[in-house]
């Protein structure tokens, strides 16, 4: 993980409403955040735009920041969240300017590498999970949370987070595998 301790300070900074802390909180912020969302989205303008929605919520809802867990994990879990929003969202865009028709099933070798088209998988496949379930992936297996870490962020027992972890695996690889369940 990238950010470190001055992040913290800065961040409890911009917490407290003190002036510039906020401003240069985002400037420090944004490379480490453009990487993450770039982790989820194979499209560099899409990684751009969930970059810029993440950094919105995180002025939005920086004095909600109670420094329960370290700054950067709850960057991290707002990060992914905004990027998952993100991808929804382009995802309804295309629908609609396509006349409804559904994105395709699988990604084109010939428009996408190979793991941008396995990012778009994933993105599909942790839509059809329940919420917390996809979250937990995301910030274990995307973004390389530990599961203690997952813990203290979600106010969850690590056995909890495991549990979701098993669950949401299961279903993202039986969607994967296109059976749906």
């Amino acid at each position: 993980m990238a950010l470190g301790n001055g992040i913290d300070e800065l961040a409890a900074a911009a917490a407290r409403g003190e002036p510039g802390a906020l401003d240069a909180l985002l400037a420090a912020v944004r490379p480490e955040v453009l990487r993450l969302c770039g982790r989820l989205l194979p499209n560099r303008e899409d990684a751009e735009e969930a970059c810029q929605d993440a950094l919105l919520a995180l002025a939005r809802g920086i004095t909600r920041f109670e420094g329960r867990s370290s700054f950067h994990t709850w960057l991290y879990r707002l990060t992914a969240n905004r990027a998952r929003s993100t991808y929804r969202a382009l995802r309804r865009r295309w629908q609609l300017e396509a006349g409804g028709v559904p994105l395709p099933d699988a990604a084109d070798p010939r428009r996408t590498s190979v793991v941008a088209g396995t990012r778009l998988d994933l993105l599909d496949a942790l839509d059809h999970v329940r919420p917390e379930l996809a979250e937990a992936v995301v910030l274990r297996d995307v973004l390389g949370l530990s599961y203690r870490e997952i813990a203290g962020l979600l106010d969850l027992p690590e056995g909890t987070v495991k549990s979701r972890m098993h669950e949401a695996r299961r279903q993202v690889r039986a969607r994967l595998a296109g059976s749906g369940d």
